[in-house]
């Protein structure tokens, strides 16, 4: 290239030199040849590969640096465009970037910010920073570019990002203006930003506005000091999220001096965890400080380790009187023992609940306590220590054995006044029962059961059970209600379903709200051998038969009373003489955790055992009770059971059929007299001829046809009946002394042991007994 290269004013003062004579060319040929030793001298010199290139990209000249960082000898470079140190998939940008330069001609420093990368001669890439320099000459424009291996660099760059990426915290790397100029992928889940959010962007953006003027102030004082600041260094500090949410933050800095200048690494923590777990622990704290109750800390060998203010109240003792005294000063001296005993059974990590025992204070006082201890854990779950919380339940224990003695006093008026209400049923003849009721173990006692038995005469038994919701005074006053107007409509001679249908409405009328009430009534007539029930949302009806066997008697549902607007139905069953019904109320089936229809089976499977035994119905009462109630203490309901056995069956009946005509009367009058003289009745003839010639004298005046006369003969009583079609009832009345009729029931009630009207789907029955 000789001294063709030429840079700046001296290449342009080279033109000028030029056009003067040549006179002392040889002194001037030998001062450009010492010039281009000492340019080629500096050149291989240089630190960096030097590579100069014309305007067209040949290279012109290199040094040894350039053949030790490319792999080419100096001759395979000389002459040869410049992109093949280039990789090929940049050879086209390349082209443009030289011409580009060749129009701007601008010096390009060392490390621009471009990526630039070289190509060896053995086809290794590897990254440069490339300073570029024109040079005018005499031959044109020549380009000095000085080329940097920095794959050392680099590597270390990329280790040191590799580094900032893996720390567990969130990294900011600022430089003295405040400006980010690096982060990692912790700062983007922090902050809530991507990362090209951040970069070149005050750091600013990460403080709550509030504290973004004293920010600026203390960054620029750490610029001055420059000192590590450890994490959590007291402050109490907060960082921003993108989305405007503050959180708790603790900042460790570290200053770090560069070529470029001073940096700052900031490593954020999110402590927002911590603070709530120390504010949750803080409130704890006061709590535990302020309660009520009496806790204390305690070593397994018994040291007390904590005690609060409860603590010192409860036993007179303070803090420092008691930390680091053992437990057992707390206890009387024949509870010793019981001390060593918890204490083991809290080496063994066991927990102790409410254990009520007694404990002394200062002063030598005996106090009621309830203790509850637990074992307290290390980091790897062993057993170190003990807590205890104690609470003084004197005035409870008190205030129990008060209790306790007034609880008696009321179960026994409440039981005497629930007995009251439900009145003690009669002894009917032939009927023989077995009842069993008991009151709610919870509460006063007083419930809404009750059960009666009725006597509807002519050896009909009206049987009633039922149970009123709830407990209480209100539940028995409705008990005490319904039962009297049950009885009073039975008495009527009401069947099942008319006598529900009015106790419906009588619920109705009470105005209780929201009160629901279940019951069931049945009629057993023993001679015709059934039974007809009413069922108002009861339990079902068992029947044990004489000769073993248990079932359900067949019902409809119908829903229980107070609930309005329902037309009830009844039903009949067959029921042989000697058969026992059983009736009985929720609290007998009904247990927490199990299924009604299993506990009425399970009823039922002990009912046949019982009588496939031949129990008599006392004894088969008390073992349904133990069976299905094995806790007599624990049951929340009152429970009532009633057994009923059925009368035998008549020892004789007979029935005839009358016309609605005077013949009726002498021909029912010899029928009477021919029944009893067949039944050894005759002493009675008299008296049961007079009292049926005036019922049916009645019932052909008044009735209609046809009629049917009924007798039954039981061992203690004659039963008459007669039946007809009319719907209306007679009336005993007192008839004036003109008058020759209404005197016939007048005559019926004095001379009968008893008498009554039964209404029926058909018409009517009048009835009248005469004991035998």
């Amino acid at each position: 290239m000789g001294d063709t290269i030429r840079s700046g004013p001296a290449a342009r003062r080279g033109t000028a030199d030029r056009a003067q004579p040549r006179h002392g060319a040889g002194n001037r040929t030998r001062g450009s040849a010492t010039a281009e030793d000492r340019f080629r001298g500096l050149l291989e010199a240089a630190p960096d590969a030097m590579v100069i290139v014309d305007d067209t990209g040949t290279i012109k000249l290199v040094n040894a640096q350039t053949e030790a960082l490319f792999g080419y000898r100096r001759g395979e470079l000389l002459g040869r465009p410049v992109e093949m140190l280039i990789p090929r998939r940049f050879h086209d940008q390349h082209a443009a970037h030289r011409a580009g330069y060749a129009v701007n001609r601008q010096v390009r420093p060392m490390g621009a910010g471009l990526q630039l990368h070289g190509l060896r001669k053995d086809g290794s890439e590897f990254p440069v920073e490339i300073s570029l320099s024109p040079l005018e000459t005499a031959e044109g424009l020549l380009v000095s570019a000085a080329v940097r291996d920095v794959s050392e660099r680099k590597a270390a760059d990329e280790r040191f990002r590799a580094l900032l990426e893996a720390a567990p915290d969130a990294m900011v790397i600022v430089d003295d203006t405040g400006t980010i100029k690096l982060v990692n992928a912790q700062t983007e889940a922090l902050f809530g930003y991507r990362r090209g959010e951040l970069l070149g962007r005050p750091v600013e953006l990460l403080v709550p506005a509030r504290f973004q003027a004293h920010h600026t102030r203390h960054r620029d004082g750490y610029a001055v000091n420059r000192q590590v600041r450890p994490m959590g260094a007291g402050l109490e500090l907060h960082g921003l999220r993108k989305d405007g949410s503050e959180f708790p933050v603790e900042i460790s800095l570290s200053p770090l001096e560069t070529t470029e200048g001073l940096l700052v690494s900031a490593a954020v923590r999110d402590v927002s965890e911590r603070k709530a777990a120390e504010a949750r622990i803080n409130q704890l704290a006061a709590l535990v400080e302020s309660s009520q109750d009496a806790i204390l800390a305690k070593t397994l060998d018994g040291r007390i380790t904590y005690w609060n203010a409860a603590a010192q109240r409860l036993y007179g003792y303070a803090a420092e009187e008691a930390i680091g005294q053992h437990v057992s000063m707390l206890a009387p001296p024949e509870r010793k023992d019981e001390i060593t005993n918890l204490l083991e059974q809290l080496r063994h990590g066991e927990r102790i609940e409410h254990f009520e025992t007694l404990r002394l204070t200062s002063t030598g006082q005996l106090i009621d306590v309830d203790v509850t201890l637990w074992p307290t854990r290390g980091p790897d779950h062993t057993v170190i220590g003990a807590c205890a919380i104690i609470r003084d339940v004197s005035d409870r224990k008190r205030a129990e054995a008060e209790l306790t003695a007034l609880y008696k006093q009321q179960k026994h008026i409440a039981l005497t006044l629930q007995r009251s209400l439900m009145g003690t049923p009669p002894a009917i003849p032939g009927l023989t029962a077995a009842s069993r009721y008991r009151p709610a173990t919870q509460g006063a006692g007083v419930g809404g059961d009750w059960f009666d038995l009725i006597p509807l005469g002519a050896g009909r038994v009206g049987i009633l059970i039922g149970d009123v919701m709830g407990r209480g005074l209100e539940a028995a006053s409705v008990m005490g209600q319904l039962r009297s107007a049950g009885h009073a409509l039975a008495k009527t001679g009401m069947q099942p379903r008319q006598l529900v249908q009015a106790l419906d409405t009588a619920v109705a009328d009470l105005g209780v709200p929201d009160q629901l009430v279940t019951c069931c009534y049945l009629v057993i007539a023993p001679d015709a051998g059934s039974v007809t029930l009413c069922s108002a949302g009861h339990l079902p009806t068992l029947v044990a038969g004489p000769g073993g066997g248990v079932r359900r008697l067949p019902t409809p549902v119908n829903p229980p009373l107070g609930v309005g607007d329902i037309l009830y139905q009844q039903s009949s069953a067959a029921i042989p003489p000697g058969a026992t019904l059983v009736l009985y109320t929720d609290g007998l089936v009904e247990t927490p955790g199990s299924d009604i229809e299993s506990q009425i089976d399970k009823l039922t499977a002990a009912l046949g055992a019982a009588f496939a035994r031949g129990t008599t119905l006392e004894a088969a009462a008390d073992d349904l009770l133990a069976g299905l109630l094995p806790d007599a203490e624990s049951h929340n309901d009152d429970v009532t059971l009633l057994l009923a056995r059925l009368p035998d069956a008549p020892l004789h009946t007979a029935r005839a059929e009358l016309p609605t005509t005077a013949s009726a009367v002498s021909r029912g009058r010899v029928f009477v007299a021919d029944a009893l003289v067949g039944w050894g009745c005759s002493h009675r003839i008299d008296d049961a001829q007079l009292l049926v010639s005036e019922v049916l004298t009645n019932a052909v005046q008044h009735a209609e046809g046809p009629i049917v006369l009924h007798l039954r003969h039981t061992p203690i009583e004659l039963a008459i009946e007669v039946s007809d079609l009319s719907p209306h009832l007679p009336q005993p009345r007192l008839a004036d002394q003109d008058e020759e009729s209404g005197r016939g029931l007048i005559l019926v009630d004095a001379l009968a042991d008893g008498w009554g009207v039964r209404p029926d789907e058909r018409g009517k029955t009048t009835w009248l007994t005469l004991r035998l």
